[in-house]
């Protein structure tokens, strides 16, 4: 039996409200008037039409204004049902080839061979070739110690190489680690003006490595930018020569830089492309397809078991799309309880998401909270019917966390718990807002917006269960939502509300980033939507950046960075976990289909 729980100091605010911490990142009564300085319009906007940014401006103040109007009761949105109800509750994976003991034996067997050949690596060409297979193919989490030991290798032999493919691939590969490397190194390749040579677009394997390589850029890195830009001009003119694979890795990165893409998906990529390359090693690919069926049968087994126990949904079912983005940010078999955990806790926070926003009238949302701050189970007398069994089983939810993660470990629920009555609180604020009329500069509104996207939220709660290498220290880290998670709120916030904006909102929806910039500085929503791209392009450096400023928490700098890149795969066009028939494809191809072997 698990030792009872008992936070820390700093987790026992019973209310944000009264939380002068708290209250020092963001203040939770409506403020009159724009707390912050204007952003800056885009110079574009000189030269949009006067007549057409009237016209757009006034209908997006009037469905602002409109959206202010709260106090009557709300109704449940319309949601599309689940895509996929009970299906993994009852469905039976076809027989693999081999039986999972066979090929777990066969999977040992090939990793004894593959730690010979990191033995063999004499110098950083090898290495650097072996630990990009190694993780581009996903089995780099087999590896942990040969990859740290191949990485002080790297970062401390002598190297001068005039291929620009190299060059790159170290690059990269060291920033990706939180390892520090000048982007001076590319100043070999170019001329004395600073532009880039002529002769390395001769090299399209080399453009596309320096290409994914650039966007692992930080703030003030000029010479990176540039690289972005020339190598994808240079890229786009060519992609239609390539032959295979490199054409379909040219159009991948062109439509989403590898830094930014959802890991599994890029895997599945390539290891069907990695027995095309040259000198690919067989040993490497049968581990790669080995070990993605045999994660596949663990991924299953936890979708059937969420299937069953969780069915707390009256408004968006999307248990299956919300363990997709769980899975995004860990997929090994040692972090399973991790990945159920913040599965459970995403639902939760989907239904309370809903509830505020769509089904509870103001008086309901205020009662909510006020049980969320108190978490007491006598506090559900003050909820109306339909939230109670909601709340008990938030209640329960985190109760039984505390006794399934290790005796030492139940700290880790008191801080997902205490951010989660923080999100109850932002939720809280918006609703406020909403009821009042009050409108938001842009500015308040992304502050608070991109914290009630949940995303920091979940970056305190992704850590619960992970085990030792993630200590107190980090919690409390992560509890005070530094850049990197704030980012990442920002990054979810920003991609919603472009892909809603071009979907269609509904009247009464509470005003998004896009519909405030433009009220705020009278603009088209072209022009708001081309500012918005780029302060996004600004927080990918503020995560690309964490890699340094948090070497000591990398472990999890990782994985909110993995949880970053998970929101192109559910808002690139249209919010996908709304629409889910948009995931589809990729649900199947990562749980239901097995690689052939």
């Amino acid at each position: 039996m698990a030792a009872s729980l008992k936070p820390t100091p700093a987790i026992l605010l019973s209310s944000p409200c009264s939380s002068s911490a708290y209250s020092s990142r963001l203040p939770l009564q409506p403020s009159p008037r724009p707390r912050f300085p204007h952003v800056q319009a885009s110079p574009a906007t000189e030269a949009t039409p006067a007549s057409r940014v009237e016209h757009e401006t006034r209908d997006t103040y009037n469905h602002v204004a409109s959206a202010g109007v709260a106090a009557a009761p709300k109704t449940l949105s319309s949601y599309e049902p689940s895509l996929w109800g009970d299906y993994f509750l009852d469905y039976e994976p076809k027989p693999l080839q081999r039986s999972v003991k066979w090929m777990t034996a066969r999977a040992d067997k090939l990793k004894e061979d593959i730690n010979m050949l990191f033995e063999s690596c004499k110098c950083t060409v090898e290495r650097i070739t072996l630990l990009d297979s190694v993780q581009r193919l996903g089995i780099d989490h087999h590896f942990k110690k040969q990859v740290d030991i191949v990485l002080s290798q790297i970062i401390e032999d002598e190297f001068s190489s005039s291929s620009l493919h190299h060059v790159a691939l170290r690059f990269g590969l060291l920033r990706e680690h939180g390892l520090w490397v000048s982007s001076d190194v590319f100043n070999k390749f170019k001329n004395e003006d600073g532009s880039f040579r002529k002769d390395i677009t001769n090299d399209p394997k080399g453009l596309l490595c320096l290409y994914n390589a650039a966007h692992l850029l930080v703030h003030g890195e000029p010479s990176l930018e540039e690289a972005i830009s020339f190598t994808k001009h240079h890229l786009e003119l060519m992609r239609d020569t390539l032959k295979s694979p490199l054409d379909e890795q040219v159009k991948r990165a062109l439509h989403l830089p590898l830094p930014r893409t959802l890991k599994r998906v890029e895997t599945l990529h390539y290891i069907s492309e990695y027995m095309h390359e040259e000198q690919h090693n067989p040993t490497l690919l049968e581990l790669a397809k080995l070990d993605f069926n045999l994660l596949q049968h663990v991924h299953l087994k936890e979708l059937k078991y969420l299937t069953k126990c969780v069915g707390l949904n009256y408004a968006r079912d999307r248990l299956v799309e919300g363990y997709l983005w769980c899975y995004a940010i860990y997929h090994e078999k040692e972090f399973a309880f991790s990945r159920i955990f913040l599965t459970k806790q995403l639902m939760l926070i989907s239904l309370m998401d809903d509830t505020y926003d769509a089904h509870a009238t103001i008086e309901e949302c205020r009662q909510l909270n006020v049980a969320i701050q108190r978490w007491d189970e006598r506090a559900t007398s003050l909820l109306p019917d339909y939230l109670k069994r909601f709340y008990t089983e938030l209640l329960r939810i985190f109760k039984d966390a505390t006794s399934e993660v290790a005796i030492c470990d139940t700290y880790h629920v008191a801080y997902a718990r205490k951010a989660f009555q923080d999100l109850s609180a932002y939720y809280l604020q918006e609703v406020e807002w909403l009821h009042q009329n009050h409108k938001p500069s842009f500015k308040d509104h992304l502050s608070l917006s991109a914290m009630s996207i949940g995303s920091p939220t979940l970056c305190v709660g992704l850590m619960v269960g992970m085990g030792d290498p993630v200590t107190r220290e980090a919690f409390e880290w992560a509890a005070g939502y530094p850049k990197v998670a704030i980012a990442c709120g920002k990054i979810a916030r920003l991609l919603d509300d472009i892909a809603a904006f071009k979907g269609g909102k509904a009247k009464g929806d509470m005003a998004s980033s896009i519909e405030c910039y433009m009220v705020e500085h009278s603009v088209t929503s072209e022009v708001a939507i081309s500012k918005i791209l780029s302060l996004l392009e600004d927080e990918w450096r503020t995560l690309n950046q964490a890699h340094f400023e948090h070497h000591s928490h990398l472990l999890v700098v990782r994985r909110i960075i993995n949880f970053a890149n998970s929101m192109l795969v559910f808002y690139a066009r249209k919010d996908a976990y709304t629409f889910s028939i948009n995931l589809k494809e990729t649900v199947e191809s990562l749980f239901v289909k097995p690689i052939p072997m």
